[in-house]
């Protein structure tokens, strides 16, 4: 990989990391310092990395080190603090997205991170094994049960309504 190569995968990448780590841990500043980490590793790496595989090794380093974040952040938290969510929804609330966003800040990391990945950012589900290291298979399920508990969670769409 060259400095061009690596330049041109800032300018197409740059944005789309960002926003998968932004909806996967929900804090911009952190999501920003993935992002930087992300980049700074393939500048460590650069003359290793093959220029075709780029995208794939940014979205991987960026996933994997959200959910290094996710867990560190979970450490320190004590369990006293942790508020206890129920799960469903009021019925006088009528903002979908905003109940959409809460219920998939509930799924567990790897379904919330597969699932954003196909169904925010678009790739196959070929591309969210490569990049999470999951057979397609257990991308498959984890989608799967991430879209079965959104569902029970919001619940009929005219109850929202």
């Amino acid at each position: 990989m060259t400095v061009e190569d690596y330049n041109q995968a800032v300018n197409l990448y740059a944005d789309g990391i960002f926003r998968f780590v932004l909806k996967t841990i929900r804090d911009e500043e952190k999501a920003r310092d993935i992002v930087q980490d992300s980049f700074e590793k393939l500048w460590a790496r650069l003359r290793s990395v093959d220029a075709a595989k780029v995208k794939s090794y940014l979205f991987t380093t960026a996933y994997h080190r959200a959910i290094d974040m996710i867990r560190k952040d979970q450490r320190q938290q004590s369990y006293d603090e942790i508020p206890l969510q129920e799960e469903g929804h009021e019925r006088q609330y009528s903002d979908v997205g905003e109940v959409l966003n809460k219920a998939v800040q509930l799924l567990p990391d790897d379904q919330r991170s597969v699932l954003l990945l196909r169904d925010y950012e678009g790739y196959s589900y070929k591309e969210i094994s490569e990049i999470t290291a999951l057979s397609e298979a257990q991308v498959k399920v984890y989608i799967y049960r991430a879209r079965v508990f959104l569902k029970n969670y919001i619940g009929k769409i005219d109850v929202l309504v």
